[in-house]
């Protein structure tokens, strides 16, 4: 079978993510109707592919252009997430999909408010 992630290309700082399933109850016990759960601020979801990042033009010698030169390189300032991340992110900013009868969402870096990453060092002052 194919994968039909595959010819997906995420452009700029867009996120592809993988909503996971929300709880149905709440930490008292009650249980929500699923209209409730859509509409909530914020989801998790697991992070399937990520753009290349921010484009920033290419140092380039400014008289290229008398030149004939022409420079198409574009740099990009990497983004925080990665693929494999659990991701926090506000769901209001997203743009729903649906490849293949799978749901996924598109967002950009700055929905989301914090990721889990599975290797994280032990020491976190390196980190920093």
């Amino acid at each position: 079978m194919l994968n039909p992630l595959k010819n997906i290309v995420v452009i700029g700082d867009r996120i592809l993510i993988k909503p996971l399933e929300a709880s149905n109850k709440t930490g008292s016990g009650l249980y929500l109707p699923p209209s409730v759960k859509e509409h909530d601020a914020v989801h998790t979801g697991l992070v399937v592919k990520v753009g290349p990042g921010y484009p920033i033009p290419a140092s380039q010698d400014p008289d290229a252009v008398f030149r004939g030169e022409s420079n198409e390189n574009v740099n990009y300032v990497p983004l925080q997430v990665k693929e494999g991340d659990e991701a926090l992110y506000l769901h209001a900013s997203g743009t729903e999909l649906e490849v293949n009868g799978e749901s996924y969402i598109i967002i950009p870096q700055n929905a989301v408010l914090l990721v889990v990453r599975p290797e994280v060092p032990d020491d976190v002052s390196s980190i920093v």
